[in-house]
């Protein structure tokens, strides 16, 4: 009889198992978010480690992301490109870079777009150090 096991206390057990993979889980996701998306030492586009040689030249244009010079160069080009100040030499800014550029920049507004959301800021909530 001494190795009866309650339901109950199995129940209890098991929730409390269930809910600490579920906040692992969030922490994961909340994790993933700042550190993909706002990490101030590397290239957003390309993920490049920024250092004081390849830290762009502040150019004409204000550019709202932290980019390498290249990618900081190439922000440029597609804001020219758009202007319709396209520059022949660099033949392969065609139909497709500005797609991939334009998209590139759509995905960040979802991104940002996402982390406004009220479900997000529950999650951040959620994870205080002082919720359980």
């Amino acid at each position: 009889m001494g190795n009866i096991i309650s339901l109950d206390e199995k129940l209890k057990c098991s929730q409390k198992e269930q809910d600490a993979i579920i906040r692992k889980r969030k922490l994961l996701a909340v994790r993933k978010i700042f550190r993909c998306t706002h990490c101030v030492a590397k290239c957003e586009k390309c993920g490049v480690q920024i250092t004081t040689g390849n830290n762009p030249v502040v150019p004409e244009y204000r550019v709202p992301y932290n980019f390498c010079d290249s990618c900081s160069e190439e922000y440029v080009a597609y804001i020219e490109t758009l202007k319709g100040k396209k520059n022949e030499a660099f033949y392969w800014h065609n139909d497709a870079w500005i797609k991939v550029w334009s998209s590139w920049i759509e995905h960040q507004g979802a991104v940002d777009s996402y982390l406004k959301s009220k479900e997000f800021e529950r999650l951040l909530d959620e994870l205080k150090p002082n919720q359980t």
